[in-house]
């Protein structure tokens, strides 16, 4: 993880020639305790005398940095800016670059101020012009900022061009294509041959992070000569710049093995680098050019090669060589005195084995537990010590856990435990060495450690079938002391799988059987298949007779347990005996895959991408970038954007109403939780069990509580004005009816584009190979009034997809599949094959839960949802996001006077406000409008606002799809040249005001 260089506050700048704070230095503009003393600071900063200016400046950015508003004062500040005193300079422009976003209108004033510091004969002052240019994120700036940072990447002076580089990166976040256009880029590409390293280090990183933000690699294309220009710079630039070279080498794909043997002999002193983020880097670089010198298939698709090196040994002995090599930095990192490089390392360093576990084979003894060492850096060891042992090391590692088991830290005892079961199914030969120690371990009688031991014992049972079963005597000895219902589950199935060795089974199960009803369902489920075992091997007992049907009978007793799988399996075992008792035996007896050890164990490609992304915070996190950091697409934040004015308005501004936080039972995923409490037998499951299509009960939802409506001011206003009601809003004279297209001028046909969908279930062994992408999106075609699902599907299991159940959890809108199957036809290929669907989504009156409280930015909804391979069956889970403005209505049109009178109706207390600035529509209100009404936002009118010259206002209608459809009143406030606008959603379905509002803002925002 790269820790970057602080940041230059505004204390810091302002202490570095204040020597001490008290006293005469700048600490005292912190320590003031004044108040109402703007007016004292505008006359400060209007006198003559530069000292007194140059205080009065340091005062207001010292409010600043406090987190006082001194925004008012923004106009005599920038007056300021015309000095050559580079101090005040340097303040001035801290200052706009902090107020710049909420002052747009007046940065424009110190634009020119800008131009002609960029062209100042001081390379500081030039460099300080375009930095600070590029830190204003306007985009009415960046016009003028184009030139001047031409200038500057083509400057004498190297200071000047490495700021300017990274102006680039930032003016790509703002306006990418301008960037492209204006050849930014390829300037950029020249100025990694520069002579300068530190120019070459910033150009790099700028490119880098250039192809981070638009996902395309390509932008840094090294040629040969450049390629040696980097490798050069390396020995020169900075720590840091070198992290970004190396980084760059890392998404270089070689010509030749000669050529990757060249970069990594050029890398490898970066090894033994004091900064980690530099080792890191250098490790990343080097296991991709081994990969490619190895030919491994696992390497990406730019990285594989054929060795054509007729001496193999002397090929091999090479690659072995530079394996060698990344393993003195990587135990080096271990050795870190902060224990959270150390964490950091290790994550990493269990990727790397992962990859390649010939690297640290011979080093395990390294990741031995320290006495001190946190738990986080305890568990991590742990892992990587099981991914490391071998038979040569195997009775090293299984001493180091038997200590490790007998610690005080209750959860390091039971994770040691578990690792000894783990290394006896990763190791055959050595199984019965770690059941030796287990058994060592369940003689001290600790409770805990007793009832792991069982259940990684069920485990060895699991991999190692009728071998190890002497050791079911001491297990059964222990009994008493098992509290915990996954040691009790996996007790019982030891008993049941070898009641026919068990002379007691029957007594040991009857001892289970007794507490029946206060035990979790996972035992339940257990104890029935148990003594259906015991009664299939012990035929002729009448003590087994008896049992079975008396846990039979408990599992099937409606009045007593209400767990619909318990109940199910009860049924579907007695009518196997019932009917055909050796059929029940091949079911219930037959024999069990054999197992394998494939804890934290990462899917192959995830794997090869985050090596690629070593030493961020990807590899750190185990998941790839796009699942943790969400990126708009001008890189800004959710929040960014927005309240740029708010002037022009008449009407007074509303802040949303807060609603009450929501009860436990209205909490997402409480109703879940209860699904399994309740009676599946009512008649409100029958009609909630039968979703659209009838589909199987893939999320135990049959008992989810739904409902819930929302009050429509329509209809009902309509019918109490037989007369034209007073025009009180000012429509008599817009032009425009009700409902449909809106009139001419008000804009025309525009394409909805289609959604990107995005991974939500990546393939995994849970899933059985297959890796589905998803994205809610507009009906398919114009006729439809639904949204649908669009699916691709990757299989990368074995065997082809014929079709696959779906449901949906309960949902705000009770989304519901219009069919119950996806029917893939032909199938989908295995290893690698991918197949689409376009799923049509109903709204079920039955899957409605009660509303929650959305965040004021959100403008989507989570839905689960469960799918099932039925030649497999597998079942896996994922969510997705649900865009509210798919579920707008296309018959959400209303008439001029319902809507006048739905609007009086509703108090102004229920108006949500928000500013939408920059709209990509610019100043135009008809491209607005015809953006709204191609996603069935429905034109009313529209007006000009009295006394408020170049003041517009617009109308329009939103329901949502029925049964429960909400209806939500819509007001853009537009002024005249500007491109923005303000929102207000009037709506007496509060709960669902804000995502309405959200919805809107990212319709205007879209291209």
């Amino acid at each position: 993880v790269q820790v970057r260089p602080r940041r230059v506050t505004s204390s810091r700048i302002m202490s570095k020639k204040g020597g001490k704070d008290s006293g005469g230095g700048d600490g005292r503009f912190f320590s003031t305790t004044k108040k109402g003393e703007t007016q004292e600071l505008r006359a400060e900063l209007a006198q003559a005398d530069r000292s007194k200016k140059v205080d009065a400046v340091k005062k207001v950015i010292a409010n600043m940095t406090v987190g006082k508003d001194v925004s008012m004062l923004f106009t005599d500040v920038v007056n300021c800016i015309q000095t050559d005193n580079i101090e005040l300079k340097k303040l001035v422009y801290l200052y706009l670059i902090n107020y710049a976003k909420t002052q747009a209108d007046l940065v424009l004033l110190s634009v020119n101020t800008f131009v002609k510091d960029a062209a100042d004969p001081n390379p500081l002052v030039r460099a300080l012009a375009i930095r600070t240019m590029g830190c204003i994120r306007v985009e009415r700036i960046t016009e003028y900022l184009c030139d001047p940072l031409i200038g500057a990447l083509r400057d004498d002076d190297p200071y000047v061009r490495k700021t300017a580089a990274m102006c680039v990166a930032k003016l790509y976040d703002i306006q990418p294509d301008l960037v492209v256009d204006r050849g930014f880029v390829d300037t950029l590409r020249d100025l990694v041959a520069d002579p300068n390293p530190t120019v070459v280090a910033n150009a790099v990183a700028a490119l880098n992070e250039i192809a981070e933000t638009s996902g395309d690699d390509a932008v840094i294309e090294l040629s040969s000569s450049a390629l040696q220009k980097l490798l050069a710079a390396l020995n020169e630039c900075t720590e840091w710049g070198q992290v970004s070279i190396l980084d760059a080498l890392a998404k270089y794909s070689p010509v030749d093995a000669k050529e990757a043997t060249s970069i990594i002999e050029r890398v490898s002193p970066r090894l033994q680098h004091a900064n980690s983020a530099v080792v890191m880097s250098a490790v990343k670089v080097i296991l991709k050019y081994v990969k490619f010198l190895a030919g491994s298939s696992s390497g990406s698709s730019s990285s594989r090669v054929a060795s054509e090196n007729p001496d193999d040994d002397e090929e091999d002995e090479a690659i072995a060589n530079l394996r060698k090599k990344l393993a003195p930095p990587l135990v080096t990192l271990l050795n870190s005195d902060l224990e959270e490089i150390t964490y950091v390392a290790l994550r990493n360093i269990n990727l790397v084995v992962q990859s390649e576990p010939r690297i640290l084979e011979g080093d395990v003894k390294v990741f031995f537990c320290k006495y001190n060492d946190p738990i986080y850096v305890k568990l991590e060891k742990l892992e990587i010590m099981i991914r490391l042992v071998s038979e040569r090391n195997v009775d090293q590692v299984l001493l180091e856990f038997k200590e490790y088991a007998q610690e005080v830290d209750v959860d390091f005892v039971r994770r040691s435990v578990r690792a000894i079961g783990r290394c006896a199914i990763k190791l055959e030969k050595a199984a019965q060495r770690c059941i030796n120690v287990l058994l060592e371990l369940i003689q001290t009688k600790i409770n805990y450690v007793v009832q792991e031991a069982v259940i990684v014992t069920k485990d060895i049972f699991r991999r190692y079938p009728q071998r190890y079963e002497a050791i079911i005597g001491n297990l059964c000895e222990n009994l008493e002391s098992l509290d915990e219902p996954e040691a009790k589950a996996s007790m019982i199935w030891i008993i049941g799988e070898y009641a026919d060795q068990i002379e007691n089974a029957d007594e040991l199960l009857e001892t289970f059987l007794e507490s029946f009803g206060d035990e979790t369902s996972s035992v339940q489920l257990q104890l029935v298949t148990a003594a259906v075992k015991l009664f299939l091997k012990q035929p002729s007992s009448q003590r087994s007779h008896d049992m079975v049907q008396k846990a039979l009978g408990l599992a099937t007793d409606d009045a007593t347990f209400t767990n619909p799988d318990l109940r199910d399996r009860g049924f579907v075992y007695w009518r196997l005996l019932s009917a055909d008792p050796e059929a029940a035996r091949a079911v219930v007896l037959a024999d069990k895959p054999t197992i394998a050890d494939d804890t934290d164990k990462i899917d192959p490609e995830l794997l090869d991408e985050l090596l690629g992304k070593i030493a961020t915070l990807a590899s750190v996190f185990h998941k790839p970038p796009e699942a943790f950091v969400a990126r708009d697409a001008k890189g800004l934040g959710e929040n960014e954007g927005e309240e740029l004015y708010d002037d022009f308005d008449d009407a007074a501004e509303t802040t949303t109403t807060t609603e009450p936080p929501p009860k436990d039972d209205e909490r997402p995923g409480a109703a879940a939780a209860g699904a399994r409490q309740q009676d599946p037998s009512s008649s409100k499951v029958e009609a909630t069990a039968t979703t659209a299509g009838g589909e199987i009960d893939l999320l135990d939802m049959t008992d989810l509580g739904g409902g819930g409506s929302a009050l429509s001011p329509f209809g009902a206003a309509a019918a109490a004005a037989p007369e034209a009601p007073e025009d009180l809003m000012g429509l008599s004279d817009a032009f425009g009816g009700g409902g449909g297209p809106p009139p001419r001028g008000v804009g025309g046909l525009v394409v909805v584009p289609k959604r990107q969908k995005t991974v939500v279930c990546p393939p995994s062994a849970q899933s059985g190979g297959l890796g589905v992408s998803a994205a809610f999106d507009h009906p398919a075609s114009s006729s439809a009034s639904t949204p649908t699902l669009e699916l691709d599907v990757l299989n990368r299991g074995p065997q082809p997809v014929r079709l696959l159940a779906i449901q949906f959890n309960k949902s705000p809108f009770g989304l519901a599949p219009k069919a119950a199957q996806l029917n893939f036809g032909p199938p989908i290929p295995p290893n690698g094959g991918s197949g689409s669907y376009s799923l049509p989504v109903v709204s079920n009156a039955a899957m409605i839960t009660p509303a929650q409280n959305f965040d004021a930015a959100a403008s989507s909804f989570t839905l689960q949802v469960a799918m099932k391979n039925p030649d497999t069956n597998n079942v896996f889970y994922f969510a997705v996001k649900v865009p509210f403005e798919i579920l707008f209505s296309p018959d959400g049109a209303v008439e001029r006077s319902s809507f006048i009178e739905a609007w009086k109706a509703i108090d102004d207390s229920l108006e949500t406000y928000s500013t939408v600035a920059d709209l990509p529509t610019g100043a135009s209100i008809e491209a607005a409008c015809a953006k709204l009404q191609a996603r069935n936002v429905y034109h009313v009118a529209r007006r000009s606002v009295p006394n408020a010259q170049g003041t517009e206002v617009v109308y329009f209608s939103i329901k949502t799809i029925p049964p429960h459809a909400h209806h939500f009143l819509l007001e853009l406030t537009f002024k005249n040249g500007m491109p923005a606008c303000k929102v207000c959603v009037k709506s007496t379905s509060q709960p669902f005001a804000n995502l309405a509002k959200a919805a809107i803002e990212d319709i205007l925002r879209s291209p």
